[in-house]
């Protein structure tokens, strides 16, 4: 059983001394002369799709770069670090962003189909719901009621 807590969004980022070093792309096919640090997946292949900010059509751009990882953390760490572009989900990127170590690239574009579009609660199934099982996902969903606000 799954309850959704809070819409998210994914977001190109990268390390403002990597944007100094190798400058920002223009547009997404821009990204072919980058280091992109990519998600791994099994069997995946290293491409990003974007749909532009205002919707679309969706582009897709094959990717390269020094590192790649299957988790968003060490990803975010890497991109950090100034190794290279990273697609994160917001609530991977929000406090980095937040500080000033990352920021957004490509604003007017919306990278799509790495990461899902929610954040859920899952919880086997059973007939009845413990109510501190309830409660608890009432804080969950207020708490996050917000989803994770990034600057632009």
């Amino acid at each position: 059983m799954a309850w959704t807590l809070c819409e998210t969004r994914s977001v190109l980022v990268a390390s403002p001394d990597y944007l100094q070093r190798r400058g920002a792309p223009a547009d997404p096919q821009a990204l072919a002369g980058h280091d992109c640090l990519g998600y791994r997946r099994a069997g995946g292949v290293l491409s990003w799709r974007f749909e532009p900010a205002g919707g679309g059509a969706q582009v897709s751009v094959p990717t390269r770069g020094c590192f790649a990882a299957n988790n968003s953390e060490a990803l975010r760490e890497a991109a950090i670090g100034g190794l290279g572009l990273a697609v994160l989900s917001d609530f991977t990127a929000q406090r980095a962003l937040l500080d000033g170590l990352l920021v957004p690239v490509l604003p007017d574009w919306r990278p799509v189909g790495l990461f899902g579009d929610s954040l859920c609660a899952i919880r086997p199934y059973s007939p009845t719901v413990p109510k501190a099982v309830q409660v608890f996902v009432a804080w969950l969903r207020e708490a996050l009621k917000e989803g994770f606000p990034l600057p632009r």
